[in-house]
């Protein structure tokens, strides 16, 4: 990386004092641990659409496509003030070239999911959606990858997030590069165990493409390779899945190791699969193999390294 990449996120996360109380929700993963990889551009729309602080706090009400958003104790309907704002605020990060967002949840200007939604003021009965500008942003960005900051507790999840952060990072530089036919292909070998690790449907697809690249116009093929790239990597790896990758990396160092060396290996990817080691263990063993043979083929393999080692995502069980 030769610079940090920017992705959006929610202010009070980041400890900004924007909150309805005039307090914030400083998350220490994102302000610690994220912030050296990202490059943060803060937003917090209650405020931002100058609601100020402290301030009422506010809630959706209608149905799930159109709600409004509307004070709860002076009952002030903000929903034509925020939807103005939000249009402008979303059009403003065109060029921002964001590579994900982290939300604040449960939030109704920023929450991704479990938004309540109430049919009327007063009512205690909610159905569950998504925030105003969270559900505007997915929808003019719909391949930057999103997430809700408390679902980040989780390890898959969070580690999930990560690798398409990065994925797409590096989808873009391919694109604003001299994109070439030739430049794809390097790319989609590359991503090959990455991608298999989390959907041999979308990696076929995207095998489709690359194979006949000429049956589509250069706009048209970016188009349905970014898309469908970032599909796959919306499914989480698994245990099983990345089992199979490990094994099928194994095959390119069957004639080269001893059989101790193979026995040893195997042991780890078995234990992993069984979910009794993380999978650092086995991904290390054969990373050290690759890089003492100099197997081209998979020291280039991006599921080696998908993210900074730093950053710990694959050391939990």
């Amino acid at each position: 990386m030769d610079s940090k990449i920017k992705i959006g996120v929610s202010s009070c996360l980041l400890g900004e004092k924007v909150r309805w109380n005039g307090d914030h929700k400083q998350n220490h993963y994102v302000r610690e641990t994220l912030a050296n990889y990202f490059e943060y551009v803060s937003i917090c729309p209650e405020m931002e659409v100058g609601m100020g602080v402290p301030r009422e706090t506010v809630a959706l009400y209608g149905d799930l496509e159109k709600s409004r958003m509307i004070s709860r104790k002076t009952q002030t309907d903000w929903t034509t003030p925020m939807q103005k704002y939000i249009n402008v605020r979303i059009n403003s990060l065109i060029n921002k070239d964001l590579c994900g967002f982290i939300f604040k949840s449960k939030s109704p200007s920023c929450g991704l999911s479990r938004v309540p939604i109430y049919a009327e003021f007063g009512s205690h009965n909610a159905r569950h959606g998504v925030g105003m500008f969270a559900k505007k942003f997915a929808d003019k960005f719909p391949l930057v990858p999103t997430e809700d900051e408390g679902r980040l507790n989780d390890p898959r999840i969070r580690e999930n997030f990560i690798v398409r952060v990065f994925s797409f990072y590096r989808l873009q530089n391919l694109y604003k590069k001299n994109f070439s036919i030739g430049g794809l292909v390097k790319f989609h070998t590359q991503q090959k165990y990455l991608l298999l690790a989390h959907s041999r449907k979308h990696y076929d697809l995207l095998g489709q493409l690359v194979a006949k690249p000429k049956s589509l116009k250069i706009e048209q093929l970016k188009d349905r390779y970014g898309k469908t790239f970032m599909e796959a990597l919306a499914f989480k790896a698994t245990p099983k899945k990345n089992t199979d990758v490990l094994l099928h990396m194994m095959g390119f160092l069957k004639k080269t190791l001893s059989k101790g060396e193979k026995e040893e290996i195997l042991s780890t990817i078995e234990d992993y699969r069984k979910e009794l080691l993380p999978l650092i263990v086995p991904i290390t063993l054969i990373y050290h193999q690759v890089i003492k043979y100099n197997v081209e083929y998979l020291k280039n393999q991006v599921y080696l390294k998908p993210h900074p080692k730093e950053l710990m995502l694959r050391n939990h069980v």
